[in-house]
Protein backbone atom coordinates (compact mmCIF):
# COMPACT_ATOMS: atom_id res chain seq x y z
CA UNK A 1 0.00 0.00 0.00
CA UNK A 2 1.25 3.49 -0.90
CA UNK A 3 0.57 6.63 1.10
CA UNK A 4 1.73 10.01 -0.18
CA UNK A 5 1.81 13.64 0.85
CA UNK A 6 2.28 16.68 -1.37
CA UNK A 7 2.55 20.45 -1.13
CA UNK A 8 3.88 23.42 -3.07
CA UNK A 9 4.45 27.00 -1.88
CA UNK A 10 5.46 30.13 -3.75
CA UNK A 11 8.07 30.90 -1.09
CA UNK A 12 8.73 34.27 0.51
CA UNK A 13 10.58 36.12 -2.26
CA UNK A 14 8.79 35.19 -5.48
CA UNK A 15 5.48 36.46 -6.82
CA UNK A 16 4.80 33.48 -9.06
CA UNK A 17 4.98 29.75 -8.35
CA UNK A 18 6.65 28.09 -11.35
CA UNK A 19 6.73 24.62 -9.73
CA UNK A 20 4.29 21.89 -10.71
CA UNK A 21 3.74 18.43 -9.24
CA UNK A 22 1.67 15.31 -9.78
CA UNK A 23 0.70 12.31 -7.69
CA UNK A 24 -1.43 9.29 -8.59
CA UNK A 25 -1.13 6.08 -6.57
CA UNK A 26 -3.40 4.18 -9.01
CA UNK A 27 -1.14 5.05 -11.94
CA UNK A 28 1.91 4.71 -9.70
CA UNK A 29 3.37 8.03 -10.88
CA UNK A 30 4.66 11.02 -8.93
CA UNK A 31 6.68 13.98 -10.16
CA UNK A 32 7.98 17.45 -9.36
CA UNK A 33 8.85 19.98 -12.09
CA UNK A 34 10.59 23.30 -11.36
CA UNK A 35 9.99 25.88 -14.10
CA UNK A 36 13.10 27.93 -14.74
CA UNK A 37 13.04 31.46 -13.38
CA UNK A 38 14.55 34.00 -15.72
CA UNK A 39 13.08 32.22 -18.71
CA UNK A 40 9.67 33.14 -20.10
CA UNK A 41 6.81 31.18 -18.66
CA UNK A 42 8.57 28.69 -16.45
CA UNK A 43 5.18 27.84 -14.99
CA UNK A 44 3.93 26.91 -18.49
CA UNK A 45 6.95 24.65 -19.05
CA UNK A 46 6.56 22.83 -15.71
CA UNK A 47 2.82 22.34 -16.26
CA UNK A 48 3.47 21.02 -19.79
CA UNK A 49 6.01 18.56 -18.38
CA UNK A 50 3.51 17.38 -15.78
CA UNK A 51 0.63 16.94 -18.25
CA UNK A 52 2.76 15.29 -20.95
CA UNK A 53 4.46 12.80 -18.62
CA UNK A 54 1.16 11.87 -16.95
CA UNK A 55 -0.59 11.42 -20.32
CA UNK A 56 2.22 9.34 -21.78
CA UNK A 57 2.45 7.17 -18.65
CA UNK A 58 -1.30 6.51 -18.79
CA UNK A 59 -0.80 5.44 -22.42
CA UNK A 60 1.87 2.94 -21.37
CA UNK A 61 4.97 4.91 -22.41
CA UNK A 62 8.09 4.08 -20.33
CA UNK A 63 9.11 6.84 -17.92
CA UNK A 64 12.32 7.90 -19.70
CA UNK A 65 10.53 8.10 -23.06
CA UNK A 66 7.69 10.10 -21.49
CA UNK A 67 10.24 12.65 -20.21
CA UNK A 68 11.86 12.86 -23.64
CA UNK A 69 8.48 13.48 -25.24
CA UNK A 70 7.87 16.26 -22.70
CA UNK A 71 11.15 17.92 -23.73
CA UNK A 72 10.07 17.91 -27.38
CA UNK A 73 6.58 19.14 -26.47
CA UNK A 74 7.93 22.13 -24.52
CA UNK A 75 10.37 23.05 -27.31
CA UNK A 76 7.58 22.83 -29.90
CA UNK A 77 5.20 24.95 -27.81
CA UNK A 78 7.87 27.58 -27.20
CA UNK A 79 8.58 27.84 -30.94
CA UNK A 80 4.89 28.20 -31.72
CA UNK A 81 4.67 31.06 -29.24
CA UNK A 82 7.82 32.64 -30.72
CA UNK A 83 9.26 33.16 -27.24
CA UNK A 84 12.38 35.33 -27.09
CA UNK A 85 13.98 32.78 -24.74
CA UNK A 86 13.24 29.06 -24.53
CA UNK A 87 11.02 28.14 -21.58
CA UNK A 88 12.46 25.39 -19.43
CA UNK A 89 11.86 23.14 -16.46
CA UNK A 90 13.65 20.54 -14.41
CA UNK A 91 11.80 17.32 -13.59
CA UNK A 92 12.12 14.42 -11.20
CA UNK A 93 9.64 11.56 -11.48
CA UNK A 94 9.10 8.21 -9.81
CA UNK A 95 7.09 5.16 -10.77
CA UNK A 96 6.21 2.46 -8.27
CA UNK A 97 5.09 -0.91 -9.56
CA UNK A 98 4.52 -3.53 -6.88
CA UNK A 99 7.74 -3.87 -4.91
CA UNK A 100 9.89 -2.01 -7.47
CA UNK A 101 10.48 1.67 -8.10
CA UNK A 102 12.10 3.61 -10.91
CA UNK A 103 13.09 7.27 -10.69
CA UNK A 104 14.25 9.56 -13.50
CA UNK A 105 15.35 13.17 -13.54
CA UNK A 106 16.65 16.08 -15.60
CA UNK A 107 18.14 19.10 -13.82
CA UNK A 108 18.53 19.69 -10.08
CA UNK A 109 15.19 18.61 -8.66
CA UNK A 110 16.00 15.63 -6.46
CA UNK A 111 14.87 12.20 -5.33
CA UNK A 112 15.87 10.87 -1.91
CA UNK A 113 15.36 7.39 -0.47
CA UNK A 114 14.64 6.84 3.21
CA UNK A 115 15.39 3.28 4.37
CA UNK A 116 16.35 1.75 7.71
CA UNK A 117 16.77 5.11 9.39
CA UNK A 118 19.02 6.50 6.65
CA UNK A 119 18.44 9.19 4.03
CA UNK A 120 20.25 8.73 0.71
CA UNK A 121 20.20 11.15 -2.22
CA UNK A 122 19.57 8.91 -5.24
CA UNK A 123 19.76 11.61 -7.91
CA UNK A 124 22.85 13.52 -9.00
CA UNK A 125 22.11 17.12 -9.97
CA UNK A 126 22.62 18.14 -13.57
CA UNK A 127 24.25 21.38 -12.46
CA UNK A 128 27.39 23.45 -12.78
CA UNK A 129 28.32 23.00 -9.11
CA UNK A 130 27.80 19.22 -9.31
CA UNK A 131 30.34 19.15 -12.15
CA UNK A 132 32.74 21.16 -9.95
CA UNK A 133 32.20 18.67 -7.09
CA UNK A 134 32.78 15.71 -9.42
CA UNK A 135 36.06 17.22 -10.65
CA UNK A 136 37.23 17.89 -7.08
CA UNK A 137 37.29 21.66 -7.61
CA UNK A 138 34.93 22.35 -4.68
CA UNK A 139 33.41 20.44 -1.75
CA UNK A 140 29.70 19.78 -1.14
CA UNK A 141 29.75 22.38 1.66
CA UNK A 142 31.24 24.98 -0.69
CA UNK A 143 28.59 24.13 -3.31
CA UNK A 144 25.81 25.22 -0.94
CA UNK A 145 26.96 28.85 -1.08
CA UNK A 146 28.50 28.91 -4.56
CA UNK A 147 27.29 31.95 -6.59
CA UNK A 148 26.39 29.70 -9.55
CA UNK A 149 24.68 26.95 -7.56
CA UNK A 150 21.39 27.48 -9.40
CA UNK A 151 22.86 26.97 -12.89
CA UNK A 152 21.55 23.71 -14.38
CA UNK A 153 23.29 21.94 -17.26
CA UNK A 154 20.21 20.02 -18.42
CA UNK A 155 16.57 21.10 -18.57
CA UNK A 156 13.45 20.15 -20.50
CA UNK A 157 12.67 22.71 -23.20
CA UNK A 158 16.22 24.08 -23.17
CA UNK A 159 18.42 21.05 -23.86
CA UNK A 160 18.41 19.77 -27.43
CA UNK A 161 16.59 16.39 -27.46
CA UNK A 162 19.68 14.77 -28.98
CA UNK A 163 21.76 15.85 -25.98
CA UNK A 164 19.15 15.28 -23.28
CA UNK A 165 20.45 13.14 -20.43
CA UNK A 166 17.54 11.51 -18.60
CA UNK A 167 19.26 9.90 -15.62
CA UNK A 168 17.62 6.93 -13.89
CA UNK A 169 17.85 4.79 -10.80
CA UNK A 170 15.74 1.82 -9.73
CA UNK A 171 15.40 -0.50 -6.78
CA UNK A 172 13.14 -2.30 -4.35
CA UNK A 173 10.26 -0.44 -2.69
CA UNK A 174 9.77 -2.36 0.53
CA UNK A 175 7.39 -1.61 3.42
CA UNK A 176 8.73 1.24 5.55
CA UNK A 177 10.68 2.82 2.71
CA UNK A 178 10.01 6.41 1.58
CA UNK A 179 10.83 8.34 -1.59
CA UNK A 180 11.04 12.14 -1.42
CA UNK A 181 10.80 14.17 -4.63
CA UNK A 182 11.54 17.88 -4.27
CA UNK A 183 12.50 21.07 -6.06
CA UNK A 184 15.69 22.90 -5.11
CA UNK A 185 13.60 25.37 -3.11
CA UNK A 186 13.63 22.72 -0.38
CA UNK A 187 17.28 21.64 -0.57
CA UNK A 188 18.52 25.25 -0.78
CA UNK A 189 17.06 25.97 2.65
CA UNK A 190 16.93 22.62 4.47
CA UNK A 191 19.98 20.42 5.15
CA UNK A 192 19.78 16.69 4.47
CA UNK A 193 20.16 16.00 8.22
CA UNK A 194 17.03 18.04 8.91
CA UNK A 195 15.11 16.28 6.13
CA UNK A 196 16.16 12.94 7.64
CA UNK A 197 14.85 13.93 11.08
CA UNK A 198 11.45 14.79 9.62
CA UNK A 199 11.16 11.54 7.65
CA UNK A 200 12.07 9.62 10.82
CA UNK A 201 8.84 10.81 12.49
CA UNK A 202 6.86 7.62 11.89
CA UNK A 203 3.94 8.75 14.06
CA UNK A 204 3.24 11.47 11.48
CA UNK A 205 1.46 10.96 8.18
CA UNK A 206 3.26 11.51 4.89
CA UNK A 207 1.26 14.73 4.49
CA UNK A 208 2.30 16.00 7.94
CA UNK A 209 5.95 15.29 7.09
CA UNK A 210 5.64 17.24 3.83
CA UNK A 211 3.95 20.14 5.62
CA UNK A 212 6.84 20.18 8.13
CA UNK A 213 9.46 20.18 5.35
CA UNK A 214 7.82 23.08 3.51
CA UNK A 215 7.54 25.04 6.78
CA UNK A 216 11.26 24.41 7.41
CA UNK A 217 12.13 25.78 3.94
CA UNK A 218 10.12 28.93 4.67
CA UNK A 219 11.75 29.27 8.09
CA UNK A 220 15.13 28.95 6.33
CA UNK A 221 14.38 31.96 4.14
CA UNK A 222 11.94 30.72 1.48
CA UNK A 223 14.14 32.15 -1.27
CA UNK A 224 12.47 30.11 -4.04
CA UNK A 225 9.30 28.23 -4.88
CA UNK A 226 9.33 25.02 -2.86
CA UNK A 227 7.63 21.70 -3.64
CA UNK A 228 7.80 18.28 -2.04
CA UNK A 229 6.10 14.94 -2.68
CA UNK A 230 6.65 12.10 -0.20
CA UNK A 231 5.80 8.52 -1.16
CA UNK A 232 5.63 5.99 1.67
CA UNK A 233 5.29 2.23 1.30
CA UNK A 234 3.34 0.29 3.95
Amino acid sequence: MIEFGHLTHVGLRRELNEDSYYGDSVLGLWLVADGMGGHDYGEVASALARETIARETRDGTPLVDAIRIADEEIIRTSRQRRDALPMGTTVVAARVNGSRFEAAWVGDSRVYLWRDGQLVQLSKDHSYVQELIASGAITRDQARSHPHRNVVTQALGVTDPRNLNVATVSGEMLPGMQLLLCSDGLTEEVEDEQIAKVLALRDRSAQECVDTLIAAALDGGGSDNVTAVLIRSH
